[in-house]
């Protein structure tokens, strides 16, 4: 459907705004603003979609493990928590938020692009964590299990990388500080395979 907006009396508005003697007119002009002018530029082509529509590694939403109450955090619950939270990050694409979660050790083993390209030309991503293991010693707290994930590379091709992930928490021992607390994934060994 073609959008047409008729425009009077123009000169009558803009002498006005000028204090200028207005002038009255008569005449109608149709404008039809599906037609380009003869001299006027090509509209803009619209954003490639792949900027348009990527939304990945935007912060959103926010994955930061939920809140427990402190009974909850000390067990296997407080653990898989953050383990969850660190699988959907990945398969948000939401790599900056999944490599905060992991431990200065493994941030300086995956600096923060190279983690981000290790993943950037897959698709269709998923992560599974079955269940682990819970092990206690000289006051911390472990969790061990495998993480797996599962993609297409930019060929189409799957991919795996899959290895052991393990969570660690400081217990209740004087002097640990709240983030040391705090379950947060403390080595992390990925091998892939086409």
């Amino acid at each position: 459907m073609t959008q047409r907006f008729l425009i009077s009396g123009l000169a009558l508005v803009l002498l006005s705004a000028c204090n200028a003697e207005p002038q009255t007119s008569d005449r109608v002009t149709s404008v039809d603003l599906d037609q380009p002018a003869a001299d006027a530029p090509p509209p803009s082509p619209p954003p490639p979609p792949s900027l348009a529509a990527n939304a990945a590694n935007d912060g959103q939403p926010d994955l930061t493990p939920a809140t427990l109450t402190p009974e909850a955090e000390r067990t296997e619950k407080g653990a898989r928590n953050v383990l969850l939270s660190f699988a959907r990050a990945i398969e948000l694409e939401e790599w900056d938020q999944a490599w905060a979660m992991l431990d200065e050790g493994s941030q300086s083993q995956w600096p923060r692009a190279e983690w981000a390209g290790m993943f950037d030309d897959l698709r269709d991503i998923t992560v599974a964590v079955p269940n682990g293991r819970m092990e206690g010693a000289a006051g911390s707290s472990y969790y061990t299990t495998d993480l797996i994930i599962t993609a297409q590379d930019a060929d189409g091709r799957p991919i795996r990388y899959e290895g052991p992930i393990v969570l660690r928490r400081s217990n209740d021992v004087p002097g640990a500080t709240e983030a040391q607390r705090r379950w947060h994934i403390y080595s992390l060994d990925l091998s892939a395979t086409h």
